[in-house]
């Protein structure tokens, strides 16, 4: 079975946690899901894990991660499956007073 490459979108308020980059394209196996996605982020760019998931490995509260368009708590949470070209987008919540 081949590969599934699936690109995280990192948002420029977090991209110092991944050296830069507005993107990484990871090569997961079949079956993958967001959890396995995240697994990999943690060991290439620790920093960056860390504002996404607590010590617990669930998603913090006030960041947003959507699977080809769906915010992923509506689908699976860190459930989620993941299919070959999936895009990844996180998108840091908003707060004002």
């Amino acid at each position: 079975m081949s590969r599934l490459d699936v690109t995280l979108r990192i948002p420029s308020v977090l991209r110092a946690d991944a050296h830069g980059a507005a993107a990484v394209t990871v090569a997961l196996e079949p079956g993958a899901t967001l959890a396995d996605l995240l697994d990999v982020v943690r060991r290439t760019h620790p920093r960056l894990e860390r504002r996404l998931r607590d010590e617990q490995r669930q998603l913090r509260r006030y960041v947003n991660l959507y699977v080809d368009g769906e915010e992923c708590r509506a689908l699976h949470g860190v459930d989620t499956p993941l299919s070959d070209g999936s895009e990844v987008r996180v998108v840091p919540s908003v707060a004002g007073g």
